[in-house]
């Protein structure tokens, strides 16, 4: 249901729950994908979604739990990446 154009808060954690589930992704992602901080979308995730539905709460939770065992890899990649995208850059202007 919506309110002057907005979802109602239940229909947003729902919407977020199918999302994280479908997709396997990240809290940033779905943020970033429909638009609201990251801070409300955990929150939705969290504690909301356990006082909606606790069995899909169960379900996210796993994959949020997956998502935080994991973060340090990706964090660990994009470092890796970053640098290696500095140094290509740099090798260009070297050539010149």
């Amino acid at each position: 249901m919506t309110y002057g154009g907005r979802l109602s808060i239940e229909d947003r954690v729902m919407i977020f729950a199918r999302h994280i589930m479908e997709n396997k992704t990240t809290v940033r992602a779905v943020a970033k994908h429909f638009g609201y901080s990251k801070s409300t979308v955990h929150k939705d995730l969290t504690a909301r979604l356990f006082e909606t539905d606790k069995a899909l709460y169960e379900q996210v939770a796993k994959i949020l739990e997956n998502n935080k065992q994991t973060r340090h890899i990706r964090g660990g990649n994009a470092t890796k990446f970053k640098y290696a995208e500095l140094k290509k850059n740099d090798d260009k202007h070297k050539l010149r």
